[in-house]
């Protein structure tokens, strides 16, 4: 147990210092950077919720995951057709890689769960990551991004994720 919280503490402190770290040396992030770290961030969470579908038999917990999978995947496409429409690329960066990295060695701690440790794990994961990323997003993504769409498409962004966050914590508390 504490190995886990041990390991998701750091990846929240790596991913909170990436984003002050790009703050402050190299300027705010770029749009193309937010871009990239959004759908990164979404991409991770669908990740992880379908773990949870393949390896969960708790309704509530595939009910939850099968709500990120819809969210997230809908909130990256309109990402990624506002950066279609703009002409612009995502631009991978030190914080999307450090997310990416994170969220590996979740998924690989997860793996070696089963049963009701399996479920409390992804759950108690989804409130700490959620509120990772919607403390990035309010703090540096928003406030950063220069295109009113992308700022606008986050900030909407945001409310969903706060209403995951909630949701996540209602399931840690079902699953105790």
């Amino acid at each position: 147990m504490f190995r886990f919280g041990t390991s998701l503490f750091v990846s929240i402190l790596c991913f909170a210092g990436m984003s002050t770290t790009m703050a402050q040396s190299a300027g705010q992030p770029t749009d193309p950077q937010i871009a990239h770290i959004a759908n990164t961030a979404g991409l991770i969470d669908v990740e992880a919720a379908n773990q949870a579908l393949r390896k969960s038999q708790n309704k509530d917990v595939k009910a939850f995951a099968e709500v990120m999978v819809r969210d997230h995947e809908a909130v990256n496409k309109q990402v990624l057709a506002l950066l279609d429409k703009l002409k612009v690329m995502p631009e991978d960066n030190d914080t999307s890689k450090s997310l990416a990295d994170a969220a590996s060695v979740k998924r690989i701690e997860r793996s070696t769960l089963s049963g009701a440790a399996f479920d409390k794990a992804y759950a108690e994961n989804e409130v700490t990551y959620h509120q990772t990323v919607n403390s990035a997003l309010e703090k540096t993504l928003i406030p950063s991004a220069q295109n009113r769409e992308l700022k606008s498409l986050l900030q909407t962004g945001l409310k969903l994720f706060k209403e995951h966050e909630k949701h996540a914590e209602k399931l840690v508390d079902e699953l105790k």
